[in-house]
């Protein structure tokens, strides 16, 4: 079965072809810059050369066009038409409390998941532009939505609960959510079988550190905990957004600057942040050159605060989970610059970490680990692989159904 996963974002679409069950990566490319004069497609073809292309592409609909195009191309496809495709499995970010799973989408789902656009503004609207473009462009083909809150529905009642009027949380669904959940649901799996490890009877803290930035504590293979709450907004600092926040600094900014409420959440969602403490980018690799530049002190402020909010996060579930037996940092921050993981493992060895240096110093290795034999807590870099779990679960959904 041929199985295409889409992740759309505000201005790409990254793809993946597999052939399940098998899990192998037929083709896999993205889209970026849509909308914009400059956009361009980056797929490998089969001699696993990049093959790059730039031309203005104007909209998700555009996007995915080119994208079946080039999985059907004569020279470079993997598909002989599109009646060998056989479903497409979409991340979306919100489900919401109505999705505690993956699944198949009509028009009731699709009305579902706009519904849960207000609590995650920058994803949900976006994600459902690749679905109904999927519906035009290849009209009865199934279609599965796979949630990054889903993982997290396992999360106590007192950890999900915010002390609010309970008739209010109630009343509106409002809950602790997180997302990213397909992310850490890979890299704490993934963790445990390189270290042959039973799942149920560890105790992890995954990191998921990249624009959007989340932490879960995770016992027995179920999450317990995680950073980010109603809306992803909540927990650590991250590129354009504030993470934790004394929510009574909303209505002082609203009558001091005479905003509304739309106004302040575009504040809140695309201009806090690193982006917003050190007034040059949201960015990690440029705030880090400007470090090492020593050109801003606001670059190093938001680098403090960075690490600040992570440590006091992995302590705090360190807590929850009665100690810790693996940490793995994931994520495009995580995964790529060296600088973050070896300094906030150095952070950690209160709670026994010890780090092997020169292993922190060859990231072109995907998967390591980053402690000494000795450690108490195994530290590890796992890339992340969130659209092999949507394969897995499309796959599971359309085998069943």
């Amino acid at each position: 079965m041929k199985i295409l996963i889409l992740n759309c974002g505000s201005s790409s679409v990254k793809y993946k072809l597999f052939q399940m069950p098998g899990e192998e990566i037929l083709s896999e490319g993205i889209i970026e810059r849509i909308g914009f004069s400059n956009s361009r497609l980056k797929f490998i073809d089969h001699a696993c050369n990049e093959i790059v292309t730039e031309k203005r592409i104007h909209d998700h609909d555009e996007a995915i066009r080119i994208i079946l195009n080039a999985l059907t191309d004569k020279k470079y496809g993997y598909l002989k038409d599109l009646s060998d495709l056989d479903a497409v499995g979409h991340r979306v970010a919100h489900g919401g409390d109505s999705f505690r799973d993956s699944t198949l989408i009509n028009n009731l789902i699709f009305t579902k998941i706009q519904e849960y656009s207000d609590l995650a503004p920058l994803h949900n609207p976006n994600n459902l532009k690749g679905i109904e473009a999927i519906r035009k462009q290849l009209p009865g083909i199934k279609q599965v939505a796979v949630f990054d809150t889903a993982f997290h529905h396992t999360l106590p009642e007192y950890a999900y609960t915010y002390a609010i009027p309970y008739e209010l949380s109630d009343k509106y669904k409002i809950r602790r959510y997180g997302f990213h959940g397909t992310s850490h649901s890979y890299v704490s799996r993934r963790a445990c079988e390189i270290l042959n490890r039973d799942i149920t009877k560890q105790r992890i803290i995954t990191c998921h550190l990249g624009n959007g930035s989340s932490i879960a504590a995770i016992a027995g293979g179920k999450s317990i905990d995680t950073s980010m709450g109603f809306t992803p907004m909540e927990g650590l600092i991250m590129g354009t957004r504030p993470g934790d926040l004394d929510v009574g600094i909303l209505p002082f900014i609203m009558k001091k600057e005479n905003i509304d409420c739309e106004a302040v959440t575009q504040i809140l969602n695309e201009k806090s942040g690193l982006l917003g403490i050190s007034g040059i980018s949201s960015d990690m690799r440029e705030i880090e050159a400007s470090v090492k530049k020593d050109e801003n002190p606001r670059a190093k402020l938001s680098l403090e605060m960075y690490f600040y909010r992570l440590r006091k996060y992995i302590g705090a579930y360190a807590a929850v989970l009665n100690g810790l037996d693996i940490l793995v940092i994931t994520g495009g921050i995580g995964e790529n610059c060296r600088d973050i993981s070896t300094g906030l493992c150095h952070g950690l060895d209160y709670l026994g970490l010890e780090i092997e240096d020169e292993k922190a110093f060859n990231l072109q290795q995907k998967e390591m680990i980053l402690s000494t034999e000795s450690s108490r807590v195994t530290a590890m870099i796992i890339p992340t692989n969130e659209e092999l779990v949507i394969a897995e679960e499309t796959w599971d959904l359309i085998s069943n159904n």
